[in-house]
């Protein structure tokens, strides 16, 4: 008994006709002609409506560890005094390292920092913060304002609280977060501060004020419990200083009140008080030892920046691409045209490939 194996039947995939797409498209070739002036002419009004921004970039090396050697320095100084503090190795691995620096300036710590920042247009008299500059000279788009899009009015100013900030506080401190952006290159720990304005002589300004910035915040933030340590260390050195000297003021008046005195409880007073006068000078030498490990340390973990690439006025704007918009809207106005048409014609399952 035969048995015959029923044939898979493979469905086809029918051709696409081009012709009859390029048919569909030439049948309604007149809403191009009517669309397509319309996306120019909104495209032009978007690209020339939009304000001009401009960028400016900077561009800094971290140095890493470049205290070490002075802390060796001064490690061999205080090896004089017979304490050993360390040759002033490498940063402890506490330190921030430079990839963490953007999540850094996007803290609220960091963009209330930037509020006090003096900026100075090329034709104004006086300076201006940041924070005004961004609350009252900022200019957005007209179709923002005719839609009623903008921010709720704006309130009085009040003293900035990182805890709790009002609404304008936090509403600039986003444009700042917009505005101010710092990226890091992960194979050469190059830092890249990009730094956006709508004038080109502020945004120079911003620009170098937010590495000045970015330098002192990072020395405060890295350099806190080293300063803690040596605040400490000099308050232990001022109070070991004062028994000392407390010590040597009572030796040299009994010496002085007992020079001719040949007793032997004078002599045991006598030595008495110099081993006590010696005990607080030992003390005093070690708790200065102490202080030069902590400068030494304080030095070592203050990060170091070099400048590879300064902040200068930018020359053109950054945007708007005005060349951009009117290609976006008028490949999206063809896009959708086209699309029209096929479906209108029946055109679009056979593209898709679907019966």
């Amino acid at each position: 008994m035969s048995t015959e194996q029923p044939k898979l039947q493979t469905r086809k995939k029918n051709p696409i006709d081009f012709g009859a797409i390029w048919a569909a498209i030439k049948k309604h070739r007149k809403l191009y002609y009517k669309v397509l002036p319309v996306a120019f002419v909104v495209g032009f009004v978007i690209g020339f409506s939009t304000p001009k921004t401009y960028t400016c970039r900077v561009l800094l090396a971290p140095e890493m560890g470049g205290g070490s050697s002075v802390a060796g320095s001064l490690a061999s100084i205080a090896s004089s005094f017979g304490v050993n503090i360390g040759g002033g190795g490498s940063v402890n691995g506490d330190a921030i390292t430079p990839s963490l620096y953007p999540d850094l300036m996007k803290s609220v710590d960091f963009k209330t920092s930037l509020f006090p920042v003096k900026v100075k247009r090329k034709a104004d008299k006086t300076a201006m913060t940041y924070y005004d500059y961004l609350k009252n000279e900022w200019k957005e788009p007209w179709w923002i304002d005719w839609f009623g899009l903008m921010s709720p009015p704006k309130m009085k100013d009040t003293l900035v609280n990182n805890f709790e900030l009002t609404g304008e506080q936090a509403r600039v401190a986003g444009m700042i977060n917009q505005n101010v952006v710092c990226s890091i290159d992960k194979k050469t720990n190059l830092i890249t501060i990009s730094v956006t304005a709508q004038d080109p002589h502020v945004v120079a300004q911003l620009a170098d004020s937010v590495k000045s910035r970015l330098q002192d915040f990072l020395t405060e933030y890295k350099t806190q419990k080293a300063r803690h340590d040596l605040e400490y260390a000099e308050m232990l050195q001022r109070q070991a200083k004062k028994d000392y000297e407390h010590a040597r003021q009572l030796y040299v008046d009994y010496m002085d009140a007992n020079n001719d005195v040949a007793l032997i409880s004078a002599r045991q007073k006598q030595m008495d008080l110099e081993n006590d006068m010696q005990l607080q000078y030992n003390n005093y030498t070690a708790v200065s030892a102490q202080v030069i490990a902590a400068k030494a340390k304080v030095q070592e973990v203050t990060p170091a920046f070099t400048p590879l690439q300064s902040a200068t006025v930018p020359l053109a704007p950054s945007s708007p691409k005005k060349g951009r918009i009117l290609f976006v809207c008028l490949f999206l106005a063809a896009f959708v045209i086209t699309i029209y048409a096929l479906i209108k014609e029946k055109q679009i399952k056979p593209l898709l490939g679907l019966s």
